[in-house]
């Protein structure tokens, strides 16, 4: 059956492959091998650029090197949102208890990507360029674009869980069905370390 996958992109990194040697996440892969009697039609990736941080430097520089990774699937398109920074007074856990000490923060927000990712598995639907549709998250903020194509369309959403540990009741509930993403699926799902494109030829990050 034709499948569109939606993968949020942030929740998938750090439900599944984060402080794992298994960045190099080549999604189209690992959908086949989760979904073997699915024909994998498109792949829409939603995420946000980051920015350096005084800890992570480089950590811009790794992201756009995987997303130039997914980049060489030919199926695959990546849609933004973006990070609001904004400050914020929160309480110490310290002063709990007694007297309340608060202390000014700088707080980032990854802002769009879910908002995206709703309107986009809901628009294709209606437009029935899928018969089955995949969702990449344990975000259960998800479940009203899950209601909406199955109750109206009436056609199967599949969750894909990075957390298996700890799914989404909610996503459970309202989901055709749920498949865990574990690690030995991460592991055999993985780009080659050298991948050419038409820039030229690039590698994987050292230390991923």
């Amino acid at each position: 059956m034709n499948t569109y996958v939606y993968v949020d992109g942030f929740n998938l990194y750090y439900g599944a492959v984060k402080g794992t040697p298994y960045k190099w996440l080549n999604i189209l892969d690992l959908s086949q091998r989760l979904l073997p009697k699915n024909n994998i039609v498109k792949i829409k990736y939603f995420t946000a650029l980051v920015t350096a941080r005084p800890g992570d430097p480089d950590q811009p520089n790794r992201q756009q090197i995987y997303l130039r990774a997914l980049r060489t699937l030919p199926n695959l398109e990546i849609i933004y949102g973006h990070f609001l920074q904004h400050p914020v007074k929160m309480p110490l856990v310290s002063s709990l208890g007694g007297t309340i000490r608060y202390a000014n923060v700088m707080k980032t927000e990854e802002k769009g990507s879910d908002v995206n990712l709703a309107a986009h598995m809901v628009n294709d639907g209606y437009k029935s360029l899928y018969q089955v549709a995949v969702l990449v998250s344990n975000d259960s903020d998800l479940v009203e674009p899950i209601k909406i194509v199955r109750s109206e369309l009436h056609l199967p959403v599949i969750v894909l869980n990075p957390r298996p540990s700890t799914p989404s009741h909610e996503l459970r509930k309202y989901a055709s069905f749920v498949k865990p993403i574990r690690q030995s699926v991460l592991a055999n799902s993985q780009f080659p370390d050298e991948l050419t494109d038409a820039i030229g030829t690039f590698h994987k990050p050292p230390g991923w």
